[in-house]
């Protein structure tokens, strides 16, 4: 089944692959640990010498997706995305190639070749890009213009200096102020119904989507605007918030309103704040407090969770007292449980009703809040008390109820002190000894869906097993000359691995994820994908001896090959040049026990 993620990231990976220097993206792909990139978004788990994972690309209830240390690629047996650490990155976080390289490049100290962002970039992408940044200018310009929108934002006790900071607007009554100011030509309204400022009515008229807004631009990571919130000033208009809708650049499950102003605000992030509105995270940088972001009229997703984990040790979700308030803490709670490696932590503050961070904040101050976010409560005991609600410990039949409903989150915490503390904690409530989820659970159905993978490997051709070797280890192709004897020879799969060869004499430190990205877009890209998945027992010592035992089959096959063909030269025109004569001399002199023609 084919992956429509993997194909959009492999088509963005060739064609900017080729500007870049070959060697920077091989000692880029080098320096890159890949675990590391995939287990700091996917909770991964040891299954032997590879790590397994539930496919992040599609839905699914058995882990099929690997990720290979040795190798430095991923794979998912099930929907076949695949690829390097550059790949993975564009795919899970919607980042444009040179974006991930900058991303990539930035966690090992190296740095993106100037020259190349222009020349990588997507024209179209560019031309979204820049009609967004069109709209925030026209916006704030609106602002200053706006009585009305200033008053607002006055009476809210939002100064010039956070306005400034989030780049705050106003979006002006009517149906074609932005229009009217920004679509000069056909090509322009059109992408800017792409980056999502036009609504269109049932007779097909567009017109401007945010009308007497105050605006919020979102931020990338990276720190340009990919969308906007539009909140209104009259209570009585509604809705309430609007949202820009999903686009090309703007997937509201993956993004975090305020975290490109966090970042700015400070050198290293000790803690986030998650907050529900726009004005939550505004009011709490007003006063101070400058950690807070805001999901996008979404519960917590498990893309939020990583993007927070990543940013931050320490996450504390702030949510309403009543029932809707708690049921999104719980959802926070399922998305964060797999992400909870040791060293992290999360708190939940739940808040008066009828209170928001904003009132919050502007009646207590920063030092009220803060004493509040002290009290926050963790989230063993969150996940506990919630368990146990209306749960009868007293009762065996209460405890083994909260033991039955408790083992399948444990279930989900990566291996470590973390996990063994919650599942001692259930032993200290209900008396049960909850079991730690086995790493080979679902090998041997995996397996089984995956015929061959482990499997004794059928025979193979001299080609196919040196280009096998070639996969595991490329280096070996070193001691291979760069121009082998056989590379005449008349055989499916010869032309590739001399290529593969020849690829690595050019670019002696390239690994095997590189390899094999060397040839997407390219028949020959999905077969090399499914041989390097492959595994191959040995080593490189072992590796070494067969690949130059096959080498020299091939040659002896060339050469014979080039025997037939001068001897047929030979009976049907009766003649041969002296240089063909001194080569077919040799090349019988080359036979066992043959040395004359």
């Amino acid at each position: 089944m084919a992956n429509p993620h993997a194909a959009i990231a492999e088509d963005a990976f060739l064609l900017p692959m080729a500007r870049i220097p070959d060697a920077f993206i091989d000692d880029l792909l080098a320096r890159t640990d890949i675990v590391e990139v995939v287990g700091s978004r996917v909770p991964l788990k040891r299954q032997g010498k590879e790590f397994s994972a539930r496919c992040p690309f599609h839905d699914e209830r058995s882990p099929s997706f690997t990720v290979s240390p040795v190798k430095q690629f991923y794979h998912c047996f099930g929907c076949g995305a695949h690829g390097t650490a550059i790949s993975f990155v564009m795919q899970y976080d919607r980042l444009e190639f040179l974006d991930a390289v900058d991303e990539l490049a930035k966690r090992v100290g190296m740095e993106v070749p100037k020259d190349t962002q222009q020349r990588t970039a997507d024209p179209q992408l560019v031309e979204l890009y820049a009609v967004l940044e069109s709209a925030t200018t026209f916006y704030r310009q609106q602002l200053t213009a706006s009585a009305k929108a200033r008053a607002y934002f006055d009476a809210r006790g939002v100064d010039e200096s956070i306005r400034e900071k989030f780049q705050l607007g106003y979006a002006p009554d009517g149906f074609e102020a932005l229009k009217n100011a920004l679509g000069t030509n056909p090509q322009r309204l059109a992408m800017l119904e792409r980056a999502g400022l036009f609504s269109k009515n049932d007779a097909g008229r567009v017109y401007d989507k945010f009308r007497d807004r105050v605006m919020f631009p979102i931020h990338d990571r990276r720190g340009r605007p990919i969308a906007f919130g539009g909140r209104v000033i009259d209570k009585e208009d509604g809705p309430k918030y609007l949202n820009s809708p999903e686009t090309r650049l703007f997937h509201k499950g993956r993004e975090l309103y305020g975290l490109w102003q966090v970042r700015g605000a400070n050198s290293k992030i000790e803690r986030l704040i998650v907050v529900e509105g726009y004005m939550d995270v505004i009011a709490l940088f007003q006063h101070g407090v400058t950690q807070a972001v805001a999901t996008l009229g979404t519960a917590t997703t498990s893309e939020h969770a990583e993007l927070l984990f990543r940013n931050a040790p320490d996450v504390y979700f702030c949510f309403d007292g009543d029932r809707a308030g708690r049921g999104a803490a719980w959802k926070a709670v399922e998305s964060v449980l797999p992400r909870m490696k040791d060293g992290r932590q999360a708190f939940f503050l739940f808040l008066p009703e009828g209170e928001d961070p904003d009132s919050i904040v502007r009646n207590e101050g920063r030092d009220g809040f803060e004493a509040r976010l002290q009290g926050a409560t963790p989230l063993s005991q969150f996940l506990f008390d919630s368990l146990a609600d209306g749960v009868n410990l007293a009762t065996l039949e209460g405890k083994g109820r909260l033991a039955e409903r408790a083992k399948p989150l444990l279930a989900q915490i990566p291996d470590g002190a973390f996990a063994d503390l919650m599942r001692q904690r259930l032993t200290e409530l209900t008396g049960v000894g909850v079991r730690a989820a086995q790493p080979e659970t679902h090998v041997p159905a995996q397996r089984a869906r995956t015929p061959g993978r482990n499997a004794p490997p059928p025979k193979r051709s001299l080609v196919r097993s040196a280009i096998l070797y070639l996969l595991h280890a490329p280096a070996l192709a070193l001691e291979v000359s760069a121009d082998p004897a056989f590379a005449g020879l008349r055989q499916p799969g010869v032309p590739l691995l001399v290529e593969l060869i020849r690829l690595v004499h050019a670019r002696p430190d390239i690994g095997v994820a590189a390899l094999v990205e060397h040839f997407v877009g390219r028949e020959e890209h999905e077969p090399l994908q499914k041989l390097a998945v492959q595994t191959l027992p040995g080593g490189d010592s072992t590796w070494r001896a067969e690949l130059l035992d096959n080498v020299a089959n091939l040659d002896k096959a060339a050469a014979e090959q080039r025997t037939v063909e001068l001897r047929q030269k030979l009976m049907e025109s009766g003649r041969l040049s002296d240089d063909e004569k001194v080569e077919l001399r040799d090349l019988l002199a080359q036979r066992p026990g043959a040395s004359s023609t």
